[in-house]
């Protein structure tokens, strides 16, 4: 299943290189975390997080013919409020 999340998820962003995907096992349920660039978030959640959804859903799918539970987190690198690499910080010039 993570390579199938890995193909789908670099397919969609713009720097492919950027993604990773860790698989965590909670109560039985494998979830994967995927991490992308700050710029590449929107693109992997889209509007009103239908592409999010719609990579849920295939992987729920897979993962039901297999007899498998998994799961998918969207993790934010760079949580609100902490300046990401190489940017500036608000105010600043």
């Amino acid at each position: 299943m993570q390579a199938f999340l890995e193909y789908v998820v670099k397919g969609l962003v713009a720097n492919p290189d950027a993604v990773t995907i860790t698989p965590v096992e909670r109560n039985g349920m494998t979830i994967f975390e995927v991490r992308v660039s700050p710029d590449d978030m929107g693109r992997i959640i889209g509007k009103q997080g239908v592409t999010i959804n719609a990579i849920r859903s295939l992987l729920q799918a897979g993962s039901a013919r297999k007899g498998l539970r998994c799961a998918l987190e969207v993790v934010d690198s760079h949580p609100p409020g902490s300046a990401a690499p190489g940017s500036t910080p608000a105010g600043g010039s």
